[in-house]
């Protein structure tokens, strides 16, 4: 087992059983390519901290914001909790020199890294619970992700990015962004999808993404970072 001392001084946490956190940060496919490893991999506790997670987070939008309605509460949790936050946070923690991957995803950057990360995180907070029971693990979410409600509301980025692009170029320009497909590879089971956005038919930006409606939010996001609107 690998010594995580440092990284759990780190989080501030303390296992009494500590192979569930040397579990969280196990991928499957380490254990494809090391068979004499004496531990499993991270998907059930990433199964349980999902639940962990959803349910901390819930109950802190539920309080704060006790006229919002359903929808606007989903809307927030979403943005709090999905793939790319929980990188993040997981990132800033220095979680990623810690995971045990396999070579061929050890090499893996962007979104299939960021779902890496996630699920580690994810994972993290499911041995916490199993260790030290939900007021723990709450607290780590509350001092690790619930933090970035400010944040998430001034950037309104519970909101999707082709509504937020759509909604600023309307303001801006008094025109709707049109979306193109602009180039499609790979086989059916593995396709990629590039795709631009256009204002008043300039391109604005572009996308990528294993879908088209994955490239067009993309697409979306790129161009309101490139206008800054």
């Amino acid at each position: 087992m690998q010594d995580l001392t440092d990284l759990a001084a780190r989080l501030g946490l303390s296992f009494s059983d500590p192979s569930l956190f040397a579990e969280a940060l196990t991928h499957r496919s380490y254990l494809n390519e090391h068979r004499d490893h004496p531990g499993t991999h991270n998907e059930r506790l990433e199964f349980l901290g999902d639940a962990v997670l959803e349910l901390a987070t819930t109950d802190f939008l539920f309080l704060k914001f006790p006229a919002k309605p359903e929808g606007e509460l989903t809307a927030f949790r979403s943005a709090l909790v999905n793939t790319v936050s929980l990188a993040e946070a997981a990132q800033a923690l220095g979680i990623n020199g810690y995971l045990l991957l396999s070579r061929g995803e050890a090499k893996d950057i962007g979104r299939a890294r960021d779902v890496i990360l996630a699920d580690a995180f994810e994972a993290i907070i499911g041995a916490i619970y199993l260790d030290q029971g939900y007021e723990s693990a709450a607290r780590f979410i509350a001092k690790h992700i619930l933090g970035k409600i400010d944040d998430v509301i001034e950037k309104r980025s519970y909101q999707d990015a082709k509504s937020r692009f759509q909604e600023a170029a309307q303001e801006k320009r008094g025109v709707t962004p049109s979306y193109t497909t602009l180039q499609e590879t790979g086989p059916d089971h593995d396709k990629r999808f590039t795709v631009g956005v256009l204002v008043g038919g300039a391109e604005v930006a572009r996308g990528e993404g294993k879908s088209k409606q994955e490239a067009e939010q993309a697409a979306a996001k790129a161009a309101l970072e490139k206008t800054a609107w």
